[in-house]
């Protein structure tokens, strides 16, 4: 299904560091096709995490670059208090428009355990694409 791999990739791009909106997208497509909001739904929260995962990466990579000192007299300094304070579960907000990219990539430069990291962005992108889900479901209805 051709609309799988738009979702994919339209997910991935709008959690990297690039702009995007990947909740236009996925409400586009149930539109379409209501029926496939299931594996919308999952193609969109993998896709989405995946992206995640390259600014968690990068931000591993960026260690070599920023000083702690840097960073956290830099922009970036309410989205270091929410790691350095939560942890892993601040990635449930990952999802969240402007902080959520921030937070992926300081999770990688502070080296937050990869598997957890992994789920809370999951679980948090999963959340937010089955309460779009259910909207747009409601009110095709």
């Amino acid at each position: 299904m051709a609309e799988l791999g738009i979702m994919f990739s339209g997910a991935f791009l709008a959690a990297t560091l690039l702009p995007g909106g990947s909740e236009v997208l996925l409400i586009a497509l149930l539109s379409n096709s209501p029926e496939a909001w299931g594996a919308l739904v999952i193609t969109a929260s993998i896709g989405n995490t995946l992206g995640a995962m390259t600014s968690f990466y990068i931000g591993h990579l960026a260690r070599l670059a920023k000083t702690p000192a840097e960073l956290s007299s830099g922009k970036h300094t309410k989205g270091l208090a929410l790691i350095e304070h939560y942890g892993v579960w601040a990635l449930l907000l990952s999802w969240a428009p402007v902080i959520g990219d921030v937070l992926c990539l300081l999770a990688g430069w502070l080296k937050l355990p990869l598997i957890p990291s992994i789920l809370m962005m999951l679980i948090g992108k999963t959340i937010r694409y089955l309460i779009i889900a259910a909207a747009v479901l409601q009110w095709l209805t």
